[in-house]
């Protein structure tokens, strides 16, 4: 068997490059789902605890 060719060769790093470029555009994907997930979540507590003070405030003073 011949030794393979410098076109051969990067015919195969060309290959390689391809399927971990599409694996990282997988993953990243991935994790950008996961953070708009995260964030979706995590809104509302500073919203409730804004809502929490100025019901306290009120409380306060009405008593």
């Amino acid at each position: 068997m011949s030794e393979p060719t410098a076109t051969d060769r990067l015919t195969r790093i060309e290959t390689k490059l391809d399927v971990l470029i599409a694996q990282h555009d997988r993953v990243t994907a991935d994790h950008e789902q996961r953070l708009r997930a995260l964030e979706r979540a995590r809104w509302p507590l500073p919203s409730l605890a804004i809502l929490v003070a100025a019901a306290s405030a009120a409380a306060s003073f009405l008593t």
